[in-house]
């Protein structure tokens, strides 16, 4: 697809007879942010070591920044920051010995850009990497990955480990890479800061691609629960058949439902009362995301 910085035909990947990836159909856009999302084993990581030539497909075909992710990884790695969810760096060197000498793989990295990088993620380059804990090496591989300021970001569970300040920072910096017209492609199973940062977003299910949606139809798509006070007792009844309402309850004047869907239905069967008081509770990705997945599985079963 044009204007794609990843495009993967039925990328598919098992490792002996246990399936990693399967039939993966997929384009992440030029200067998105783009959200992977799914359970520990649902195939997050698989896809991306696919991505970047770290394993071979079983079949299928994959190009990253236009080239083929096989034949062009070396082209491609010079372009793609990245940062992987099992992050190993070299233990005997300081944090600065390992920028230079991954800004060195690079033909040359601004020290004032790592500096300010340093700054901003509150990490400390003069520490041996030995001595780290696991949010102070996380925040050294997000140094890495973002230093060359590259074409693409791929990110692996970037918040793995980092305190709630670190995470403000880093949200900062995806932002400003999309601003800048760069692509991120990130991978993560904590949906609030998908929800956050993200344009689009895929859901990956045992393998398979269960949706790509906009973060908004997402969101849309998931229940939201609503609470009516009414000027006078309602009858349960008057609900109870609308469409898109589940879980209906009515205590006296006071009716508490959720929504599936578009709210206009019950909307419209609550304007024959006189309203007091209308309480809607949006929904987190979290909820949207779990409900999909109940919807894919009922389907399945």
């Amino acid at each position: 697809m044009d204007g794609s910085v990843v495009h993967a035909v039925g990328l598919t990947k098992f490792y002996g007879r246990q399936r990693g990836l399967l039939d993966l159909d997929l384009d992440v856009l030029s200067g998105e942010v783009f959200g992977y999302l799914g359970p520990n084993g649902a195939g997050k990581t698989t896809t991306i070591r696919l991505l970047l030539d770290y394993i071979r497909p079983t079949r299928g075909s994959v190009t990253v920044l236009g080239l083929d992710a096989h034949h062009g990884s070396r082209a491609i790695r010079r372009r793609v920051g990245y940062l992987p969810g099992d992050l190993r760096l070299y233990d005997s060197l300081s944090g600065r010995e390992l920028v230079s000498y991954f800004s060195a793989l690079r033909g040359g990295v601004s020290r004032e850009r790592v500096a300010a990088l340093a700054e901003r993620l509150d990490c400390d380059l003069s520490r041996e990497i030995r001595t780290l804990s696991t949010g102070n090496r996380q925040k050294l591989g997000l140094v890495q990955a973002f230093m060359s300021d590259p074409e693409l970001l791929v990110l692996d569970e970037p918040t793995n480990g980092l305190d709630p300040l670190v995470q403000q920072a880093f949200y900062g910096l995806v932002t400003e890479a999309r601003g800048a017209g760069r692509t991120v492609f990130l991978s993560s199973h904590v949906l609030p800061e998908v929800e956050r940062v993200c344009d689009r977003v895929a859901i990956l299910r045992e393998g398979r691609l269960v949706a790509v949606e906009r973060i908004a139809d997402l969101r849309g798509r998931a229940m939201r629960r609503l609470e009516i006070e009414f000027g006078r007792d309602v009858p349960l009844a008057a609900f109870a058949g609308v469409a898109g309402v589940r879980d209906v309850a009515v205590d006296a004047n006071v009716l508490r439902c959720t929504v599936i869907g578009s709210m206009d239905p019950v909307v419209k069967a609550a304007s024959a009362f006189e309203i007091r008081t209308l309480t809607s509770s949006e929904p987190g990705l979290e909820e949207v995301f779990l409900a999909f997945y109940g919807e894919e599985a009922g389907r399945a079963a």
